[in-house]
């Protein structure tokens, strides 16, 4: 893997139940203040909207007295008359319209008389009356009273939607949600064609795809096959794809669940919906049942952990009671995927359960330049484009750090409106991916610069001499992520095993950077403090866990993974204050090693060392050719591809990242 070194500056059961009906009663609550609150606020809109349209039909023109209306008929102002209920509406001779309010128990024409209006004044006006037609009569004469029922009707209904909706929720709580992927849907349909390396894997799932196609082959001969397959392997890997591919090539219904989507904080949830899973699998036969992160809830039983709610072990018996119940001849296959295989129970690894194990690793060279293959299928490339160099440049990257290269890569051609993805992008999104996009507005003074540089020209020089270090492809100190400045260092091939040469190799590499700030400017500062750490880490598991110290000898004394006692991770140590004492001072004497020898390397090729450190300085990036010409015109000898390269390690991280 790649490598880069930066700068920068016991009443639980009782007080479950309780807690579960308190958490239930304040659910309801909730809804009902919720459907409370809406109705009220639907109730003012539709009673402002009718006071307002009351409003405008009961005054549709100006307002006048009875005694007026009578003068303007007396004076012929007045061509018609329409009587509307109570309400007399006058339409003048210049076509404007006037209303008047009559006397409630007399009719137009006495209340008119009385007024001084005769017969003739009456005879030169028309009067009509309206009367409203069936339908608008009795709703205006019902609305009061139907209106508010409504209103009350409607309010019902809102709650009670809101409360089944509640219940309708409780009550699928213990129903599965597993995504169901169906072997007719073609566009979610994925074969091992989709899916690049891992042919040791897919060999070993091959046989999963040929019982679940023909499991009377295997029944006849009395074999039978694994009813759990485990697929292990780093984040990235591709355990999920595998899963699907075996579903697709075997064309049978795929179920996909979380392990964490079995935990709820209802005790007993978890296992019910394991049964509806297995239940409506078992239907669907034959299927495959998937569970990512199984370690959620297949952690070993007994550390303390979830406290007093024991409802991630009722989820993982459930578990293992469904697995033991399938027959041989169920078709079912459950699949898991984890990156954690150390923590799961002993229960779910013995023979009838996750008894077939499949480990994914990391692709090779060959591998990732076929994964770069698949995720560029649909990509428009430039005809520059070789994917053989981008394989070589990315050692210890997983399928989906190639994924997202390539999307990264369009991204750069795309902001730069270039319809074609060219070898460049590509280059640039590997550090993209590495170390994280390019902080141009991070500027750093002339001497923070000055130090940046002989900082990195350290890392570079040390690595460039030490026989066991990776050979540098590029300087920089232009910041990207949380770096100021950074090395990279590449293996030339990819090895999976890394000898105790190249440790104290990479160690001295680590500590160049602190050499050189020593050395030129008489002062430490913070941009040398990861590599501190990282290299002191190292340095100690080969102590602890390699086995590589001659004082402490071939023992283990340190696991990777500590133990895990009452919920909380702690330091499986299992060894005297005496020989922590004595690890302390084996390790100390690494890291003291180190640094002489990253002295002596600095003082011997110092001319080299300055001269890429102003070159630095002066460009600020320095790629692989002009700086092996420095070197070489210095006499230091270029490493060639015979060279036994390191480990590509399985952290992705930088080196020396200082925030």
């Amino acid at each position: 893997m790649s490598t880069a070194s930066n700068f920068a500056p016991n009443g639980a059961g009782n007080g479950r139940k309780n807690k579960k009906n308190g958490r239930n009663r304040q659910f309801l609550r909730m809804n009902f203040f919720n459907a409370f609150v809406t109705a009220i606020l639907i109730f003012l809109i539709i009673a402002g909207t009718y006071s307002e349209l009351s409003n405008q039909s009961s005054n549709p023109t100006d307002s006048i007295s009875l005694s007026t209306l009578a003068t303007d008929i007396k004076s012929r102002k007045i061509s018609g008359i329409s009587i509307q209920g109570d309400t007399i509406v006058a339409t003048y001779n210049d076509k404007s319209t006037k209303s008047a309010q009559k006397e409630p128990d007399a009719s137009v024409t006495d209340s008119l008389f009385r007024l001084g209006v005769t017969s003739t004044d009456i005879g030169t006006t028309t009067i009509a009356v309206a009367s409203p037609s069936n339908f608008y009569f009795w709703l205006s004469q019902l609305a009061p009273f139907i209106g508010p029922i409504l209103l009350i009707i409607f309010f019902v209904w809102i709650l009670s939607r809101q409360v089944r909706g509640a219940g309708m929720q409780a009550l699928s709580f213990g129903q599965s949600k597993a995504r169901i992927s169906m072997p007719d849907d073609l566009k979610k349909k994925v074969t091992f064609k989709d899916v690049a390396g891992c042919k040791e894997a897919k060999q070993e799932l091959m046989e999963i795809v040929d019982f679940l196609k023909n499991p009377k082959k295997f029944i006849d001969i009395g074999a039978e096959i694994p009813k759990g397959v485990l697929l292990m392997g780093a984040p990235g890997t591709g355990k999920t794809l595998l899963a699907r591919a075996v579903a697709g090539e075997a064309g049978v219904a795929f179920f996909a669940i979380s392990g964490s989507e079995f935990v709820e904080m209802f005790v007993g949830v978890g296992a019910s919906r394991v049964r509806d899973l297995f239940n409506t699998a078992k239907s669907q036969a034959p299927a495959i049942v998937f569970v990512d992160e199984i370690d959620a809830v297949g952690r070993a039983r007994g550390t303390g952990m979830g406290g007093a709610n024991d409802e991630r072990e009722q989820t993982l018996n459930q578990i293992l009671v469904e697995m033991d119940g399938f027959e041989q001849n169920q078709k079912v296959i459950v699949m898991a995927a984890t990156n954690r295989p150390d923590v799961l129970d002993p229960a779910l690894l013995r023979p009838g359960r996750f008894d077939r194990r499949v480990t994914i690793d990391l692709p090779d060279r060959e591998d990732r330049e076929g994964i770069l293959h698949i995720h560029v299928a649909k990509k428009q490339l430039a005809e520059d484009v070789n994917f053989k160099i981008i394989a070589e440049r990315t050692p210890g990257f997983s399928g989906a750090d190639l994924a997202s290269l390539a999307n990264e890569a369009a991204i750069l051609a795309a902001r730069e409106n270039r319809t074609k993805i060219g070898q460049y992008d590509f280059i640039r999104s590997i550090e993209k991916v590495m170390l994280g996009p390019e902080r141009k507005s991070h500027l750093l003074t002339p001497k923070e610069k000055e130090i940046t540089a002989y900082h990195e020209a350290g890392h570079a020089i040390v690595a460039s001499v030490l026989p066991f270090a990776d050979p540098v492809h590029k300087i920089s100190i232009i910041s990207r992520g949380r770096a100021a400045g950074y090395t990279l260092k590449l293996p030339i091939q990819d090895r999976k095993l890394q000898s105790k040469k190249e440790f104290l190799d990479d160690i001295a590499v680590s500590l160049g950077g602190y050499v050189a700030e020593s050395m030129m400017f008489g002062d430490i500062t913070t941009g040398a403090s990861n590599d501190l750490q990282v290299s002191t880490a190292l340095a100690r598991n080969m102590v602890t866990q390699y086995g590589m110290s001659e004082n402490i000898g071939p023992v283990a004394l340190e696991s990777p993974v500590g133990k895990v006692m009452f919920g909380m991770g702690v330091n499986d140590r299992e060894y005297s204050e005496k020989v922590a004492s004595e690890i302390d001072a084996e390790v100390s004497g690494i890291m003291k090693e180190a640094r002489t020898r990253a002295v002596n390397v600095l003082d011997k090729y110092k001319k080299a060392f300055e001269s890429v450190a102003k070159r630095l300085i002066e460009k600020e990036t320095i790629e692989r050719d002009e700086y092996e010409t420095i070197l070489v015109t210095h006499g230091i000898e270029i490493k060639g591809e015979e060279k036994v390269s390191s480990t590509p390690r399985s952290n992705l991280g930088t080196t020396g990242v200082t925030v």
